[in-house]
């Protein structure tokens, strides 16, 4: 079942994977000539907040989460990135460390791609100029949404929106029509809502009671989206 019409998906989604859509042959050949791939475990660090950036990465294949961890060591998902997205551009840009960190949610393949090769292709190309800063636009709606949205509503809500984004991530890699399984540990879909890992697995117990999900191990399954749309109260 679509998302579309009855939640706004793209209030959630930074769509950097359009950056290098269809870019220009030349412009894609520059950017990708020294890049490359590298097979990461599941929880693998891609980069750790307060390093210093020497390139970009694009996550070829699996998802990624963006994390901030506090003075207690409490763990914030900032977000999931997909397969085909771009991350890490946002330092080199600001020619500052990162500001957070990025590690693998699954078993995973990203591309490297130096410094050197994307600052050449940016001052040559005027399409990806135009895309970095209309994605950019876009991110920060996006986490100005995500900071409204978890800094006022319950965790009943603040959970059936995490677990609707995470469908929609998830979904992405299935042919139509398939059952979308949501495979993210219980501290994981925690970090992301803002929540405890206690309250997180009580709240389940009661959406899989209510017939909203269906759970095996630390697999999820969405059963009523309408429903769960409607516990999350957002539109």
């Amino acid at each position: 079942m679509s998302l579309k019409g009855i939640f706004p998906i793209d209030r959630w989604d930074f769509n950097s994977k359009s950056i290098l859509k269809d870019l220009p042959s030349d412009d894609y050949e520059k950017l990708m000539e020294h890049s490359f791939d590298k097979k990461y475990i599941k929880g693998e660090i891609v980069f750790k907040e307060g390093t210093i950036p020497s390139g970009i990465y694009h996550i070829k294949q699996g998802k990624v989460k963006k994390y901030k961890v506090d003075n207690y060591g409490k763990e914030q998902i900032i977000y999931v990135a997909n397969t085909g997205e771009l991350i890490g551009y946002h330092a080199l840009l600001a020619a500052e460390y990162y500001p957070d960190s990025a590690a693998t949610l699954t078993e995973s393949v990203i591309s490297f791609i130096p410094q050197i090769d994307f600052f050449t292709v940016l001052d040559q190309s005027p399409v990806l100029t135009r895309r970095l800063l209309k994605t950019l636009s876009h991110e920060f709606g996006v986490l100005a949404n995500n900071i409204s949205v978890f800094a006022n509503r319950p965790v009943r809500e603040r959970l059936a929106i995490t677990l609707l984004v995470l469908r929609e991530k998830f979904k992405k890699e299935l042919s139509d029509g398939s059952p979308v399984e949501i495979n993210v540990s219980r501290d994981d879909i925690a970090n992301m809502a803002g929540a405890t890992r206690e309250n997180i697995v009580r709240l389940l117990r009661d959406f899989k009671d209510e017939q909203l999900i269906e759970t095996k191990g630390r697999k999820i399954w969405i059963i009523n989206v309408q429903k769960l749309v409607a516990v999350s109260n957002y539109k």
